[in-house]
Parts: structure tokens; C-alpha cells; sequence
């Protein structure tokens, strides 16, 4: 199991159900403390660049007001053609988004930022894994727009839920098209002391 050392507290700065889950799973203890940062003030440049900025953002947002604390934030995007898809207004474009998404492969991105304002701490990194769809029937299509589970995920669709059909084979983190690639966090917070192994 991993333990925060020496009292140190972390924070996910995300009201994401799955972000929480996927710490949980890792067996971290954490609090939730969702960003309020406003993510139209950042500029859509590059989108390595938009979704690393996204998340130190909203890190240093929360770690503003808990200065002590370890506080993870993360933004996740997904890349078709170097355009980025983001949540579908509306069936049409929820079908839009599925139809160009079939048969083709496409990246996920994740930015993630882990801040401590006590210890002048902030690092950033993103991790991309490569998404290839099956090729999807229209029967598929309008099936899945029918469970509504697209209408408030990025790309519309969810690899961790009924959207697990739609994957033929990823490259990369399977955590990061979930919303955060745990494995590269852990890392970084061992890496730093905050979290250690007890046997």
C-alpha cells in the first residue's frame, strides 16, 4: 500500500469521478478539491502546451489555498488529425465525432501537474497514448449515443465504461485515456518522498 510520509497531504484538484478512482485504486489517500480556475483564460496554442498548461493551472489554483499540501492537477484531451475533440453539444455531434473516430487511430493527451507551494515544488509533464477504433456499424454508432454515457467525455466516448467496445488496441497508458496516467504520478511522488510503500 502507498502512504503519504511525514504527514505530507495530497490534493486532486478535480471533481473527476475517474481521476478519483484510479488514485484509490493505486491505494493513495487524498483529498478532493476541485480547481475553480477558468479554463477559457488559456489560449488554445499547441495542444501539448495547452493540456500541460491546463494543468499547473488548476494545481496551482487549489495549492494557493494549501500551500502544504501536495496538489495533482490534470487535463485530458483527445487528437484527431491535430484537431482536438472535445465534449459533443449534441447527438449530431456526438455521431460526428464517433464516425471520424471509426476504424482510425487517434491520442489521447493528458497534462498533469503535481505543486507544492511550501517546498517552491511544481512539475509538469503529458503522456499520449495512441487509440485505435474499430471500425463502428451505424447501428453501433446510434446504439452508443443512446446509453447518453458520450455527452460528457472528451472525444465521446469512454474507454472505462460501455465506450470499452469501441477499442480494438491502445499504445501507451490505459490510466491516461482514463484521465490521468497514475503510473507517471506515482513516480514523481515517490520520486520526491511523498508517498512511500508499506509493506
Amino acid at each position: 500500500m502507498l502512504n503519504a510520509t511525514h504527514q505530507q497531504k495530497l490534493i486532486l484538484a478535480s471533481q473527476s469521478p475517474r481521476r478519483s478512482y484510479l488514485l484509490n485504486q493505486a491505494g493513495l489517500e487524498f483529498d478532493v478539491i476541485p480547481s475553480r480556475f477558468d479554463e477559457d483564460r488559456v489560449p488554445l496554442t499547441d495542444p501539448e502546451g495547452y493540456v500541460r498548461t491546463l494543468a499547473e493551472s488548476k494545481a496551482e489554483d487549489v495549492a494557493k489555498t494549501h500551500e502544504q499540501c501536495w496538489v495533482i492537477g490534470a487535463d485530458t484531451i483527445v487528437l484527431m488529425d491535430g484537431a482536438i475533440l472535445g465534449k459533443p453539444k449534441s447527438a449530431e455531434d456526438a455521431r460526428r465525432m464517433l464516425c471520424r473516430l471509426s476504424g482510425r487511430v487517434h491520442q489521447v493527451l493528458t497534462g498533469f501537474a503535481i505543486c507544492c507551494r511550501a517546498k517552491d515544488h511544481l512539475f509538469s509533464d503529458v503522456a499520449t497514448t495512441d487509440v485505435h477504433f474499430k471500425d463502428l456499424s451505424p447501428n453501433e454508432v446510434e446504439w452508443y449515443i443512446h446509453t447518453d454515457e458520450p455527452f460528457d467525455k472528451a472525444g465521446a466516448y469512454a474507454i472505462q465504461g460501455l465506450g470499452t467496445f469501441l477499442v480494438r488496441q491502445i499504445k501507451g497508458s490505459y490510466t491516461n485515456v482514463v484521465g490521468l496516467p497514475v503510473c507517471e504520478v506515482i513516480e514523481h511522488l515517490i520520486r520526491m518522498g511523498v508517498v512511500q510503500y508499506r509493506v
